[in-house]
């Protein structure tokens, strides 16, 4: 997961650069790492509003406040809009919504380190100011005309193009919160395997993670609405990409995926210039009306596949995107989920065993279930009709396997198999983190959706 250089800078002058680019990605497996991003609601704490950029309680603020901690400012037009600090940054998504992008680090013992450092000192600083934090997959009780913007140039560019795709993708940019995990592969042909389990596998983690049943203060019918609003998006970037499972697939394949995304925007000097679903194919040559006669850099292309939002993402490295944000503890659980599945080559090839005779309508009839019914969807285990539940417990044991045999412990002796106990304990319960919630709404919390701040705030 190795950052760009100022190669990047330098014009494109041949499809074939775009591969490499994408085959440069490949690592010695000494040196994987794991990168784990989540994302997280700001709230005011009287009341329960989502903070603006601007003002003394803003965003920017608590941006500015969270630099004593050693953080260094990332200004646009003047104004900050991220943080940068040892190889991880802190971001902001269209709505406010907070982004932890962690460093490449080697154990899940340093990923929820990384983690709990950044809550604590957000949590610091936010109580300074009147704000808290949420981690769900979706805002559980403001509309979307009440979510504020940032001010991201890139930002305004999606907000106006969302809605010609479709009829959902305002609501994915500000009232949706993920956890993700990055990881690395060997080869192409690593690369490849990890990519068909993992996206075979995602709805499994969707399930795991639903964490998104409540808009506008009532029960919407789903459990992970987060991933529902992904099939009403944009059918150009989103999706479970079939021609991942087909003979042939590997780095050519995608980087062609890739140059038939329409464009977003093209970054110069300072500025983000419209680009908005035109074609990085007249980019390479040099014939985007928007930038006459410029190729793009590798910097533009590393940008557009930003743009893409498949449930799998292949940069230079593979990111797991199936799951809904939710508490601390679970945070910790994504990555060890996939490392566990994907950085062991017994696990790998059990997982993919686990999912290899899948048909294209079976992908699809899990990846379309999940969102309503999680855990609860049947599903095949092998020649046997079961549901979701038994697949995702398989997958733990597998998980758990990997772990074990990794053997990375922290100081007091106790390996990573650890922080898959609360995904453990929600599969044998067959109780997601969303049907917590709506336990708790229809019960003790007597029909009001305030609860929910109060008593899962970071």
């Amino acid at each position: 997961m190795s950052s760009l250089s100022n190669v990047a800078e330098l014009p494109i002058t041949d499809r074939r650069e775009l591969v490499e680019y994408l085959a440069s990605g490949s690592r010695p497996r000494t040196d994987w790492r794991i990168g784990t991003e989540h994302e997280k609601f700001g709230f005011r704490t009287d009341d329960l509003r989502p903070p603006t950029f601007d003002g003394e309680r803003g965003i920017e603020a608590l941006l500015e406040g969270l630099v004593r901690f050693g953080w260094e400012p990332v200004r646009e037009h003047g104004r900050t809009i991220a943080l940068v600090r040892d190889g991880a940054s802190v971001t902001l998504e269209p709505a406010g919504q907070l982004e932890l992008s962690g460093g490449q680090l080697e154990t899940i013992h340093d990923t929820c380190r990384e983690t709990n450092t950044h809550l604590t000192e957000v949590k610091a600083v936010a109580s300074e100011l009147g704000l808290g934090f949420l981690g769900m997959g979706f805002q559980p009780k403001w509309r979307r005309d009440e979510m504020p913007w940032m001010p991201k140039g890139r930002y305004k560019i999606m907000r106006d193009y969302m809605p010609k795709r479709g009829g959902l993708g305002l609501d994915m940019m500000t009232r949706t919160c993920t956890v993700q995990v990055n990881l690395d592969f060997q080869s192409e042909a690593d690369m490849v395997k990890k990519f068909r389990t993992s996206l075979a596998l995602q709805p499994i983690a969707t399930a795991l993670f639903a964490d998104s049943p409540f808009t506008e203060g009532k029960p919407n019918g789903f459990l992970s609405y987060r991933s529902h609003i992904w099939t009403d998006t944009d059918p150009d970037r989103t999706g479970m990409l079939d021609f991942v499972f087909e003979d042939g697939f590997g780095f050519e394949r995608y980087t062609d995926y890739l140059l038939d995304v329409p464009m977003y925007f093209v970054y110069r000097n300072g500025e983000y210039l419209d680009a908005s679903g035109k074609s990085f194919r007249k980019f390479l040559d040099g014939k985007l009306d928007v930038t006459p006669g410029a190729l793009p850099t590798l910097r533009d292309w590393s940008d557009h596949m930003t743009t893409a939002f498949p449930e799998v993402r292949l940069k230079k490295y593979l990111e797991m995107r199936g799951a809904d944000s939710g508490p601390w503890n679970r945070i910790c659980a994504l990555p060890a989920f996939w490392v566990g599945l994907l950085y062991d080559d017994a696990s790998l090839d059990a997982a993919w065993d686990l999912m290899k005779d899948y048909s294209r309508e079976e992908r699809h009839a899990l990846r379309d279930g999940v969102p309503r019914h999680a855990l609860k969807l049947p599903a095949r285990l092998g020649n046997t009709q079961a549901t979701v539940r038994e697949l995702a417990i398989e997958a733990l044991k597998i998980s758990a396997a990997g772990l074990a045999r990794r053997d990375r412990r922290n100081k007091s002796g106790v390996d990573e198999r650890v922080f898959l106990d609360p995904l453990i304990e929600s599969a044998e319960a067959n109780q997601t983190p969303a049907e917590r919630k709506l336990a708790l709404y229809e019960g003790p919390w007597a029909g009001n959706i305030d609860r929910v701040f109060s008593e899962f705030q970071y």
